[in-house]
Formats: C-alpha cells, sequence, structure tokens
C-alpha cells in the first residue's frame, strides 16, 4: 500500500480519499493544552467537564482538527482556509477516524477537501472543509527526492 506522501508525489486528483485512525491521550490533552495554552477546565479538569454533562475532560476541538492537518502535512497541501464544524465531544482513550475527500482542484492547482470524522461508533465527531494548494510538478519531484532519501524529515513515517 501506498503512503499518503508516495500518493502525493504522483499526483492528487478529484475523488482522491485519505483515512487516518488516532487515539489521544490524556498527555496528548494535557501537552495540547500547554502548546496552544488553552487551559479550558472542560479540557483539564473532570468535575467542570461533567458540569458540562461531559463523562470526561474533552479533547480540544482543534487537536481533533489536526487529524485534517496530518493529511494535509502527509500530502503536501498548502492550506489557504479551514472551516470547522464540532459535533461531538472526543475524550481521552477513544479511536477516531478522518475521512478526507479532495472534492474539486481548478486549473491552477487550488483545490477543495470535505473531511469526516467519526468516532468508533461511527458517529460524527467534527466536520470540516479545507482549501488549499495541492504539489505542483517540482513539489511533486521533491516530493520523490525525499521519498527516495528515506524521507528523513517526515516524523510521521519515522516515529
Amino acid at each position: 500500500m501506498k503512503s499518503l506522501r508516495q500518493r502525493a508525489a504522483e499526483g492528487l486528483q478529484v475523488g482522491d480519499r485519505f483515512t487516518i485512525a488516532r487515539c489521544f491521550s490524556d498527555d496528548d490533552i494535557r501537552h495540547f493544552a500547554q502548546v496552544s495554552r488553552d487551559y479550558s477546565p472542560v479540557h483539564c479538569d473532570a468535575r467542570y467537564a461533567q458540569r458540562h454533562k461531559f463523562k470526561a475532560p474533552i479533547a480540544h476541538g482543534l487537536l481533533t482538527a489536526s487529524l485534517v492537518t496530518e493529511i494535509g502535512g502527509q500530502i503536501g497541501w498548502l492550506a489557504t482556509g479551514m472551516n470547522f464544524v464540532f459535533k461531538r465531544p472526543v475524550y481521552a482513550g477513544e479511536q477516531i477516524t478522518c475521512h478526507w475527500l479532495i472534492a474539486d482542484i481548478d486549473e491552477r492547482g487550488h483545490a477543495k477537501a470535505e473531511v469526516r470524522i467519526m468516532n468508533a461508533e461511527g458517529i460524527t465527531v467534527m466536520e470540516a472543509t479545507t482549501s488549499g494548494v495541492l504539489p505542483g510538478t517540482e513539489e511533486r519531484e521533491c516530493l520523490k527526492l525525499m521519498l527516495s532519501e528515506g524521507d528523513p524529515t517526515n516524523g510521521a513515517a519515522n516515529p
């Protein structure tokens, strides 16, 4: 099976689909709070989260949305816009799956994608649209070179 980056190096087109899954830990949520400086108690305090009718602290919406940027980063998508609709909470330890579809590409290589993130029960937790610029010929050649070198700067490929 080809990696997302390999697929991007070959060229992307309307109808291409990408899927990744992730499970955020309590540590991931704490680290995201530190990086983002978003210490809302709904993310950091069980008592507060329960008062909002959540069973536990919830992952930050933008942490959940990072699955959108993970796929974008792997395919060399240069984002120009993103829109998120947060539909359900995501909890530590809960697996979520991101489904990304390239819906439109214009003659300049500007594209739009539709994204849905679902939990293990198949319930949509987030919907998104993103617009961006796809890798052109020169960028695809660079991706091919990076891949031939073992993709050394790709943290996802080299955990």
